[in-house]
């Protein structure tokens, strides 16, 4: 009998990969994707990278400017995400299943939640151009919307996870909604909202540069400009300082998590 089962889940598992070969050599084929030779030109590449994208001694009198529209992006991912967090708590509230005033706000907090996440920040970027154009304002609603509808699903789920117990034991005893709220669901669940609102920062960081390039602002402008204008060490240079700036950022976060919380 166990053998069998096993026998069944093997299949199972043939098929799937089967299926998947079949599916990537299809995509191949409709797009005209040569594997080999795009491995080959991967040694290509890497020499070119080597000998062309690496910063120079000229490119360092570009870091002043470059620093500048770093703390910009900065500033913009970091307001974005706190903001949000804001919003984001308030509809989780009204959206979890042990916070819910009725079914009908429930449903429609998960459903905003739903969709401003699963819209993506550059489509965000390209939708609010037509409205704002290329401001800075418009890549802070971009990331604030996307910030929003991620922290609103996180919250829910931590809201839900480990606030129902001590929900529970305080309607026994007849406290009310807000007595609910102060003393059972924000003590339990804001650390590990904390943590979520330290991820959305890191990745906003991330996000703020491709959201540059498309508002023309930030660091993501700088880099396109550099790159497009051919002046390589000098968009190196702008990678270079965007990594060490998350790996800082991430550092930092990773220190509140151990620490504080």
């Amino acid at each position: 009998m166990q053998g069998d089962f096993f026998v069944k889940k093997r299949r199972n598992s043939f098929i799937v990969l089967a299926l998947l070969l079949c599916i990537t050599y299809g995509a191949m084929i409709i797009t005209q994707y040569d594997a080999a030779k795009g491995f080959l030109s991967i040694p290509k590449a890497i020499s070119w990278g080597i000998s062309n994208f690496y910063p120079d001694v000229q490119s360092l009198d570009k870091l002043p400017k470059i620093w500048e529209k770093l703390q910009e992006t900065l500033l913009i991912s970091v307001a974005s995400a706190t903001i949000a967090t804001i919003f984001a708590f308030l509809f989780a509230i009204f959206g979890s299943e042990t916070t819910k005033v009725n079914p009908f706000f429930s449903v429609v907090c998960r459903f905003m939640a739903t969709l401003f996440r699963n819209i993506d920040v550059a489509a965000w970027a390209m939708i609010l151009l037509f409205s704002f154009g290329q401001s800075a304002l418009t890549g802070y609603f971009a990331l604030f919307f996307v910030s929003f509808g991620f922290l609103t699903r996180a919250f829910v789920e931590t809201i839900d996870e480990v606030g129902s117990s001590s929900v529970e034991a305080l309607k026994a005893t007849g406290a009310s909604y807000f007595s609910i709220v102060a003393h059972a669901v924000i003590p339990s669940s804001i650390p590990q909202m904390i943590s979520w609102v330290l991820f959305m920062i890191e990745t906003n960081i991330r996000s703020a540069t491709l959201v540059g390039i498309l508002t023309g602002t930030g660091i993501g402008f700088s880099f396109n400009l550099y790159y497009k204008s051919l002046d390589y060490n000098a968009a190196s240079l702008v990678v270079v300082t965007i990594v060490v700036s998350i790996l800082i950022i991430e550092y930092i976060s990773n220190y509140i998590r151990r620490v504080i919380l």
